[in-house]
């Protein structure tokens, strides 16, 4: 396997730093507002990624948190006059919600920046100590100039930077550059005690303390959007490779941001698609299949007509599940002899081009040409019994890419009798030349996202 390094900007060939068991570490949202579907994309592309490792053998250790306490909470639930806390609580309980909606893995942990206080308080002291860090009124700020590699993620200077988002400017600072580890409390905001005084944490140190707690001093993968490089991650690796004194991630994995009439997705921008909005008017894996048609590096192009497109190719990809007709009069050897050939090069090129950085657009594609033989395979006679290995595997492979196509093909076959009654209805129509009744059933049946087609083995059926 080899993956693409944010911090190489190379792809490498992937190696743990336990054999078989991957640690993996993704910055999850910061729950002050209703998600968008750009958190949903980010959750989407590791889930591809930890799925694809798990189907590779390894035991991975996924680790997502929740940022439960920040500026935009506080303020949030100042505007609307609720408590902090419970605010926060909502927008989780919401989010968990929408995590199941999408058929996304439950991470193995996810940690609350609020349940993490000790290891926050303690890793502070430590960089206190070491003189990474120092203490001015109750706040502490992490010292950028002791770390002769700051900036090597992103590829900065620390001369050439100015502030960036979340980055306050502050005449206590020993340099402009240096990053809150502490925040002395206001009045009115949640606090903790501290060696410091009543204060909370900042951003940045939070997923580094939860990253060390939950899954130790070096990590196999850090995940997130790309829009996190800077500061966030380059701030997580000076702090935590100052603590530890060790190479925090092997591999940092980043997203790329979905965009909305060619503008990246944001709050600040106001140009937002709530999950909730995405999810009453389009299937999930709808999502899922944009993600996994563009690339999880590549920016992904969000439009009505992206949409329809991606709900064509999932059902495309169920038509391959349709069953035989009962009558199939069985497929020639040479043609099940073919079909058993493409499952053969489905499964090689699907890992091939998953092993190659994860690239999901080219295992769809082996996808679609399994399902192209097992149709055709199909329209040659072939019975359920000759079908049924392709079929399989097919399933197995759509389930490594995280897509539902059993599930919904299961809630259509809630229906199925119907349709087969009605088809039936319309064969006694056709044999009595009653064409008009005939047509009228097709065309209804139409209207309702069911398609008929007619051969010489008889009718077979299929959704839209």
């Amino acid at each position: 396997m080899k993956v693409y390094n944010t911090l190489s900007r190379k792809v490498e060939e992937f190696q743990t730093l336990e054999p078989g068991k991957v640690k993996m570490y993704v910055c999850g949202p910061t729950v002050y507002a209703k998600a968008h579907i750009g958190h949903a994309m980010s959750a989407l592309v590791f889930d591809i990624i930890r799925r694809y490792l798990e189907y590779r053998g390894y035991e991975v250790r996924h680790v997502m948190n929740f940022t439960d306490v920040d500026d935009k909470i506080i303020l949030r639930a100042q505007e609307k006059g609720v408590d902090p806390f419970k605010l926060g609580e909502m927008y989780i309980h919401e989010f968990e919600k929408h995590l199941q909606d999408f058929n996304i893995l439950p991470a193995t942990v996810n940690p609350r920046a609020t349940r993490e206080m000790e290891q926050i308080i303690t890793m502070i002291q430590g960089l206190v100590e070491k003189g990474f860090a120092y203490d001015k009124d109750g706040d502490v700020y992490f010292r950028v100039t002791s770390d002769s590699q700051y900036g090597k993620l992103s590829g900065r200077r620390i001369d050439d930077m100015q502030s960036g988002y979340r980055i306050e400017v502050d005449e206590r600072k020993e340099h402009p550059m240096d990053f809150a580890l502490w925040k002395a409390a206001k009045p009115g905001e949640p606090a903790w005690d501290s060696p410091w005084g009543k204060g909370r944490p900042g951003w940045h140190i939070e997923c580094s303390a939860m990253n060390l707690n939950h899954l130790g001093e070096q990590i196999d993968i850090h995940g997130g959007g790309n829009d996190l490089v800077f500061p966030h991650h380059e701030n997580e690796i000076a702090q935590s490779e100052s603590y530890t004194g060790k190479t925090f991630a092997r591999y940092w994995i980043h997203n790329g941001m979905l965009q909305l009439s060619g503008e990246k997705m944001s709050k600040s921008v106001g140009n937002l698609v709530t999950i909730e909005e995405f999810l009453e008017n389009h299937p999930a894996d709808a999502l899922r299949m944009l993600v996994l048609n563009s690339g999880y590096r590549n920016p992904l192009s969000f439009s009505d007509e992206i949409l329809a497109q991606a709900e064509k190719a999932i059902e495309r990809l169920r038509s391959g599940l349709k069953p035989a007709p009962a009558a199939a009069p069985g497929a020639a050897q040479s043609v099940v002899d073919a079909l058993a050939r493409q499952v053969e090069t489905a499964e090689s090129g699907f890992v091939q081009s998953m092993d190659d950085d994860f690239n999901s657009a080219g295992a769809l594609a082996q996808l679609f040409d399994l399902v192209r033989g097992i149709n055709q395979a199909r329209a040659d006679g072939a019975t359920h019994a000759q079908l049924s290995a392709a079929q399989l595997k097919l399933r197995q492979l759509t389930a490594v890419l995280g897509l539902s196509l059993e599930k919904e093909t299961e809630t259509h076959q809630e229906v199925d009798g119907f349709v087969n009654l009605l088809i039936e209805i319309r064969r006694e129509l056709r044999a009595n030349k009653l064409w008009e009744l005939s047509d009228s059933v097709r065309d209804r049946l139409a209207a309702l996202g069911v398609v008929l087609e007619d051969s010489k083995e008889g009718t077979s059926w299929h959704w839209k």
